[in-house]
């Protein structure tokens, strides 16, 4: 009876504890859900309104990009602690401005440019053909400014007044392309790095095995620098009505128009009409405040990032779009990438999703990439053309790059569509291989041993590398440019001969690579997305979603309750200036080819170090 009881003790001991555990959880979810709640309904309550009359102020802050660099989680969570890099999406951008155009409350909108940080011709040309598209609906485009590069300017010039702040500056200064060279320093260190390449163009590589760049590659950037400083140059001219012979002449004559104004840059930008008033930032608000509407002490006008808030709450996917868009951002490197970086097997896996979903019909690869990886480029590639064999046609849109790996992965598209102002080309590969037999000599180390074959070994940082061993690189090499350009000559109905006559690691300007039919068409991202739904008989849909990673539900949530009111003010090192500018140097570009060369393995690229300053 005592152990009867003890059993019904126990067991109603065991039942309390686990309705106690039970009623815990489920009261503190309860509660969790409530404060989750209550937070949400917060941020959306403080959300700004909309009123009639109302200015778009457009103030890109950071790098403009394809697609965000951060992963989502980090970009969520980064918010809250005022960490998230600086981008905006160029898709946003574009969005925008296109939504505002059809919008009876936005009568203008207010571009500044001070904080970009970071944006190709290309890119800004889409952003300027957007800001077209809006000032053709009647409405007009203010730009304020204290200061503008030639980047800046590219986007300013689409306005229909600029406002430049007394003190500031409109600088023209043509395009540069200047790469350190490391070959003292290697040997200093005694470290001895081989290049094998197809190609007297393909210039790449050469920092490692030069002191100087080497006359063909300063034939060759020459050449499509000034074929992109000339479409600049036009389409300035084009939208501020000036004479491109004399806004030439007067960027020639600088030095000299400088000492004649004393010094003030800005009174010289008013004088070449560079600018159409010189204006501090309380006469640009006033001036505004005249065009539009008085709101307190300033003019109407809602933030880019709170108007991108009501365009996405409004403009809500089409999960059944027909027409996808997958973006091809960043260097090109094997396996899963993250964001920003191209990853052959992560972009095979967008792409052939986008193959076997049935409800697309058509395909759009934004390729922005100066290449990488041969293996990873044809992974890539592969799936273009299985692609269009599976009878979804795909178009490809070139951002601010295309070139090398980042042609690659584009040859097999039904119509490859440009900028006039995109850097593609460069056809050519090389491979890389560095050992350091020298560099531990330094320090007392020698290697030595024996193996069963020529090639046991052979690739052993510590040993010299045998010339037979080179020769067979080479080989490699030789077959990769072949494979390459027959690829090419394939895909645009030309012969290797000809391709080869336009390869060789050459680098073209969108509008010198249609010349040479290595393009199809001169257009944006719009354009390629009106082909591809021609070329899948859509008719005038053009409805499109972008084919991504996708998020997790907490993700999405983290998102969408960031804000940046609740950043705090974040602590570093470095002034953001010179963080942004490490970030986009040539270092930092290098590093990943230098990184790629670990393993005791030959790296084999189509690359190109094509960036311009």
């Amino acid at each position: 009876m005592a152990e009867r009881n003890r059993g019904f003790f126990a067991n109603l001991f065991v039942f309390l504890w686990d309705a106690i555990n039970f009623t815990r959880r489920l009261v503190v979810n309860v509660i969790f859900i409530v404060i989750l709640l209550v937070f949400f309904f917060a941020l959306r309550s403080g959300a700004p309104v909309l009123r009639p009359h109302t200015a778009l102020v457009l103030q890109p802050k950071g790098a403009i990009v394809e697609q965000y660099t951060a992963a989502p989680a980090q970009r969520a969570f980064g918010g809250f602690l005022g960490n998230t890099p600086k981008e905006v999406q160029l898709r946003d951008i574009i969005d925008v401005i296109d939504t505002a155009a059809s919008d009876a409350n936005i009568d203008r909108i207010v571009l500044i440019t001070d904080e970009i940080d970071g944006a190709g011709f290309s890119m800004l040309r889409e952003i300027g053909s957007a800001l077209d598209r809006f000032r053709a609906t009647g409405k007009d485009v203010v730009a304020v400014a204290s200061g503008m590069t030639q980047g800046h300017y590219y986007l300013a010039a689409h306005a229909d007044q600029i406002l430049l702040h007394p003190q500031g500056a409109v600088l023209l200064e043509g395009l540069g392309r200047y790469r350190s060279y490391y070959k003292d320093l290697l040997d200093r260190l005694g470290v001895v790095v081989h290049l094998f390449r197809v190609g007297e163009f393909k210039s790449a590589a050469e920092p490692y095995v030069r002191n100087d760049a080497s006359p063909e590659s300063k034939e060759a950037d020459l050449f499509w620098m000034n074929g992109l400083w000339s479409d600049y140059l036009k389409d300035i001219a084009g939208a501020r009505k000036l004479d491109i012979a004399q806004l030439k002449q007067e960027i020639q004559d600088y030095p000299t128009a400088i000492k004649a104004a004393n010094g003030d840059l800005a009174q010289l930008a008013l004088q070449q009409k560079l600018v159409d008033k010189l204006a501090t930032h309380d006469e640009a608000r006033q001036l505004l405040i005249e065009k539009g509407v008085r709101d307190d002490k300033t003019f109407r006008q809602i933030a880019f990032d709170d108007y991108l808030h009501i365009v996405q709450r409004e403009h809500i996917g089409d999960v059944r779009a027909p027409i996808g868009v997958v973006i091809a951002e960043g260097e090109i490197m094997g396996g899963d990438q993250a964001p920003g970086t191209i990853g052959g097997e992560s972009l095979s896996h967008l792409i052939r999703a986008a193959r076997e979903d049935d409800s697309l019909k058509a395909l759009v690869l934004r390729v922005n990439s100066p290449g990488g990886e041969v293996f990873a480029s044809e992974l890539i590639r592969r799936e273009v053309e299985l692609t269009r064999q599976a009878g979804k046609p795909v178009i490809v849109s070139m951002g601010d790059v295309a070139a090398s790996g980042g042609y690659w992965i584009s040859m097999n598209a039904n119509k490859i569509i440009a900028e006039p102002t995109t850097i593609t080309g460069s056809i050519g590969i090389f491979g890389l291989f560095a050992n350091i037999p020298d560099t531990l000599a330094k320090i007392g180390v020698h290697t030595d041993g024996v193996g069963t074959t020529p090639f046991a070994g052979a690739f052993d940082i510590r040993r010299p590398l045998d010339p037979k061993i080179g020769d067979v690189i080479q080989s490699v090499i030789d077959k990769g440019y072949r494979d390459f350009i027959t690829n090419v000559a394939k895909a645009r109905n030309k012969t290797p001969e000809e391709i080869d006559k336009i390869a060789r690691g050459r680098v073209w300007s969108g509008s010198q690579a249609q010349e040479r039919g290595l393009i199809d068409q001169l257009g944006g991202l719009d354009d390629a997305i009106a082909a591809a739904a021609q070329a899948a008989n859509l008719g005038d849909d053009h409805r499109v979603r972008y084919i991504e990673k996708e998020m997790s539900f907490w993700e999405k949530l983290a998102l969408d309750l960031n804000s940046d009111a609740l950043a705090s003010t974040s602590q570093a090192v470095l002034p953001d200036s010179w963080r942004a500018w490490l970030a986009r140097s040539q270092i930092a570009q290098e590093l990943p080819l230098l990184r790629s060369l670990s393993g005791n393995r030959l790296g084999v690229f189509a690359y190109c170090f094509c960036e311009i300053k």
